[in-house]
């Protein structure tokens, strides 16, 4: 088996081994391809709020094909293509307690194979590639849970072009909801009016963008903000959003920020909702929807296996518009 372990120094650093063999109730993956998400950076730069156990495996999306079943497994067979289940514990209903987590307590899926819980995977939807596939445990379905609950009618503005963002401008779209975005170039602006946006706003050009929101819908404001820069970057989306609006706060790319007055949130009315990004059950109706729907994940670049650094560096520093993916 060949991986990619997190060495003393937080490296990526090539291993091999023998390969594993599935027990009771396990499933042996060949692994096609893993993506990358802004977590992976922050436990890299030992910045993670949990600090994460030495010399484990990286990566917390994948997606493979099933080489072998131990005893007693019935949820899957030899030859399904699976993705995995982002918090491989978290299964339906509220999340209770935090369970062990693919690179920091757990390794997760940058290698070659790996035996994992029958439990811990779900079906692949058939219209996409392992490449695709391998974008929906975290960012997908963050995005997924992040829109929950909006429908015709409603707006929704997404911050940047992001894994996350991305994803909850296609669903929200599928739902009906209209979707503003911001960004941060022309270029990446007629990119996102592409993939159906209603409005793109340059908030590098625009500092006080929530204005030009408000503007937009007729001073009414959207319904809900898929917040992604955190401290910094919502009180712009509180001047966006509309009464009883809601916030989904899924990042805190935008840094600590300054103190944040609530009284604002408050004359809104409005709810702020931190997003965990969902259970086993939630990828399941998601993977649904984007199978009904045909969506494509958006995937910026794609690198081989033996690329692996490269990739980590690229999203760390990169002009990124979607995510970032390793072929296996």
């Amino acid at each position: 088996m060949q991986s990619y372990r997190l060495n003393a120094d937080r490296a990526l650093e090539w291993v091999e081994g023998p390969t594993p063999a599935p027990g009771r109730g396990q499933v042996l993956v060949r692994v096609k391809a893993t993506s990358l998400n802004s977590r992976d950076m922050v436990i890299a730069n030992g910045l993670y709020p949990f600090p994460p156990l030495p010399n484990l495996i990286q990566l917390s999306d994948a997606a493979g094909v099933i080489e072998a079943v131990g005893p007693e497994t019935t949820r899957f067979q030899v030859g399904d293509r699976v993705v995995n289940s982002f918090n491989p514990t978290w299964f339906g209903g509220p999340l209770r307690k935090v369970g062990r987590m693919y690179g920091t307590d757990i390794d997760g899926w940058l290698r070659d194979y790996a035996v994992v819980d029958e439990h811990a995977l779900v079906s692949m939807p058939g219209h996409l590639s392992f490449e695709e596939a391998a974008t929906l445990p975290c960012a997908a379905l963050t995005g997924w849970s992040a829109v929950a609950g909006v429908g015709p009618g409603d707006s929704v503005l997404v911050q940047g072009s992001g894994g996350v963002s991305l994803f909850a401008l296609q669903f929200a779209l599928a739902a009906g909801a209209r979707a503003i975005a911001t960004t941060s170039s022309e270029a990446k602006a007629e990119r996102l009016l592409g993939l159906g946006a209603s409005d793109a706003v340059n908030y590098a050009e625009t500092p006080d963008w929530g204005s030009v929101v408000r503007t937009l819908t007729d001073d009414r404001g959207v319904d809900l903000v898929v917040e992604v820069g955190g401290a910094a970057t919502i009180p712009q989306s509180v001047e966006a959003l509309a009464l009883h609006g809601t916030i989904s706060l899924v990042g805190h790319l935008g840094g600590a920020g300054q103190g944040m007055d609530l009284m604002p949130l408050s004359l809104r009315f409005a709810t702020l909702r931190a997003i965990g990004v969902g259970s086993r059950s939630d990828l399941e109706e998601m993977n649904r929807v984007l199978s009904q729907h045909r969506i494509r994940p958006v995937i910026d670049r794609v690198f081989p296996f033996s690329d692996a650094p490269q990739a980590f560096g690229h999203f760390a520093h990169g002009s990124r518009f979607g995510k970032v993916v390793i072929s296996h």
